[in-house]
């Protein structure tokens, strides 16, 4: 879907903000960019859609040059949703929600139903919300109306960068499930930039993790944390994950009791990054459930399975100290 290769961008001076990035994040897929303050990773994820030129090398959505798209063509089909929510204060939260669809010229009634929908699915009540402006919203319904005007087109790819990092703790919280929710229904192609390696690995299928304007290691976030590839990522990782923390982290994907796709009964079913806090109450009714990834079962869990990986993984990390 999005292929970034050899890409470079380089500043006055000298100054490469990012060098030689090598990158794909796929189709429908929650991608993470993490790293320091300054590590290329914004510049990264404005690379895509125009908003900053890259200098070497050359990015690709679905096989096709940046370069080559009409840019309106290819921003529209590009959903942006930033820290600073940037609503417009005259707007209300309807016209604010309505903008790249009126500029596509949508039909009024195709708008409204659109503005209805996506309200509906973030949890603001149309009748209530549609017509207030944005200050009459608190923060983390303003970043809710942020996250679907972003949608409203229905774009392809969603470029989020670091959009709740202004938000307190509590709404903090639970703008990531919510988002995590969403990406269940629509599952559009997301690139969410964040510093944070909580949020990272709860909300990732993959992660890539940047310093000083390098690629350092991308995986899963099973992987990052299991198997560092230098001192950098594990000190990275280390310091703000505590090993001990580690069934916070747990995936439906990791928890995998046989793999493959083909499955003889109906089962219910789970996405691949489900938590375990969404894991063991359908495995409690349940004792076996299929794993969906990318719109396909790529395995089963089941509740033998699940017990052994934490009676495993405890004595690991036991042993540790």
């Amino acid at each position: 879907m999005i292929r970034f290769e050899n890409v470079s961008k380089l500043y006055g001076g000298g100054t490469k903000a990012v060098n030689e990035l090598n990158l794909q994040i796929d189709a429908g897929e929650f991608f993470v960019l993490i790293g320091p303050s300054g590590c290329g990773k914004t510049t990264s994820l404005k690379m895509i859609n125009r908003l900053v030129d890259l200098s070497e090398g050359t990015i690709s959505i679905n096989g096709k040059k940046i370069s080559d798209y009409d840019i309106h063509e290819l921003r529209w089909n590009i959903g942006y949703v930033l820290q600073q929510i940037a609503l417009f204060p005259h707007l209300t939260i309807e016209e604010n929600i309505s903008i790249v669809p009126e500029l596509k010229k949508w039909s009024k009634r195709k708008i409204s139903d659109r503005v209805e929908e996506l309200m509906h699915m973030v949890g603001l009540d149309p009748d209530k919300y549609r017509h207030r402006k944005p200050s009459e919203l608190s923060g983390g319904q303003q970043q809710r109306v942020g996250v679907v005007r972003a949608l409203a087109a229905d774009p392809e790819i969603l470029l989020m960068d670091e959009p709740f990092s202004a938000l307190d703790p509590i709404n903090r919280e639970k703008l990531q499930k919510d988002i995590a929710d969403l990406q269940r229904k629509i599952k559009k192609t997301i690139l969410f930039v964040t510093h944070d390696i909580q949020e990272a690995l709860e909300l990732g299928d993959r992660l890539a993790i940047m310093n000083e304007g390098e690629l350092v290691q991308s995986g899963t976030p099973e992987e990052i944390i299991n198997h560092p590839v230098n001192d950098f990522v594990r000190n990275f990782v280390g310091l703000r994950a505590s090993k001990h923390q580690f069934l916070d982290q747990l995936t439906a994907e990791s928890l995998l009791d046989h793999t493959g796709d083909e499955v003889a009964d109906p089962l219910p079913t789970v996405y691949s990054n489900a938590s375990l806090e969404e894991v063991i109450p359908l495995l409690a009714a349940e004792p076996r459930a299929a794993v969906m990834k990318n719109g396909e079962v790529i395995g089963t869990i089941t509740r033998k399975s699940v017990f052994q990986y934490i009676a495993n993984r405890t004595v690991r990390e036991r042993e540790r100290g």
